[in-house]
């Protein structure tokens, strides 16, 4: 099941059952809105504060993406997730609700490949039978924690990045007819001393184009074996380092087509969104919704998803401390695509 260094080879193929996305108003104004499940009115989602916003989005997400796959709680081994507040208090809170055994992560934004990866990989051994992998933010409650609070409207710099009110949960199973889990690549963490928390891009790009490399060299494989390779939320500042470096290291992506999550779900013309789009919600919602309806449609058969976190706190900021960041892949294949 391992090859090479750092990936896993999934030989059983555990299957995307059910999934869910739930998202907030300003997501549901842009280019992706058809493909959310849920899309609310409001962002407070009628909670007394953000915190609980976020953690009702992950409920509504996780029995949503369990009924879509014909299974109850009770029928669910694990429940793998995580999200970017303190002590992940949203994912652990919703995991109080739906009371399923728990495996709380945290990644950054990274986290939604890791929990997918870890899900796949219980399934896959044979310790699972069914297992839920989640991840969520709120653009509030983030920006609360990591820079200044909405209501200061405080001044953003262009290479800021927008988090995403949103939830994407998937439930994978050892036996159904869903698009299959065939490998991923756990990644290093890299820090090339970058210390601007706004400008999360450019510190991520590295991690992202190290997994990559890494996943392609363990799998023996070229960027052509995938319809889409995509990142986790680089958007345009990190996107295009990432492209230089694949330049600079003579990676053939012009043999796929290369994106980000955080360049998709929002428009640029009509939303302010500096950079992009960023949080653990982004790669969750784009991955789970537009992605997997573009591969039900037949337009993918391949892709491979590389969600980007950057291993920041605000102790660590305060503290002058670097970025270090992250970055893991998950291919998912539709069946007959062996």
């Amino acid at each position: 099941m391992l090859q090479g260094h750092q990936s896993w080879v999934f030989e059983n193929r555990p299957r995307i059952k059910g999934t869910a996305t739930v998202v907030g108003p300003f997501e549901g104004q842009g280019p992706l809105a058809n493909d959310f499940d849920i899309i609310h009115g409001e962002p407070t989602l009628g909670q007394d504060s953000w915190e609980k916003a976020e953690k009702t989005l992950l409920e509504e997400a996780s029995k949503l993406a369990m009924e879509n796959a014909g299974v109850t709680a009770g029928q669910v081994q694990f429940f793998i997730g995580g999200d970017l507040m303190n002590q992940i208090i949203s994912t652990s809170f919703a995991a109080r609700t739906l009371s399923i055994p728990y495996l709380g992560i945290f990644g950054a934004c990274s986290t939604s490949m890791e929990g997918l990866a870890i899900a796949a990989n219980l399934v896959n051994s044979g310790s699972a039978k069914h297992a839920l992998a989640t991840a969520c933010s709120h653009n509030s409650s983030v920006e609360k924690q990591f820079r200044y609070p909405t209501e200061y409207g405080s001044q953003k710099p262009p290479t800021a990045q927008y988090t995403v009110t949103g939830a994407g949960a998937c439930v994978l199973s050892h036996e159904g007819d869903g698009f299959a889990v065939t490998s991923a690549t756990i990644g290093r963490v890299i820090d090339m001393g970058l210390t601007d928390p706004f400008n999360m891009g450019a510190a991520m790009a590295p991690a992202a184009v190290d997994t990559i490399q890494a996943h392609l060299r363990d799998m023996r494989i070229e960027p052509g074996y995938y319809d889409l390779i995509v990142t986790g939320d680089l958007s345009k500042i990190g996107y295009e380092i990432a492209c230089d470096l694949f330049a600079k290291h003579k990676v053939p992506m012009h043999q796929t087509t290369f994106s980000d999550c955080g360049m998709m779900i929002y428009n640029y013309d009509h939303q302010q969104v500096q950079a992009g789009a960023s949080g653990c919600g982004c790669s969750a919602v784009v991955t789970y919704g537009h992605l997997l309806n573009r591969m039900r449609k037949g337009e993918l058969k391949r892709i491979l998803v590389v969600a980007t976190g950057a291993l920041l706190s605000p102790l660590s900021f305060q503290q002058g401390e670097t970025i270090p960041c992250i970055a893991h892949a998950v291919s998912i294949e539709s069946e007959g695509t062996l």
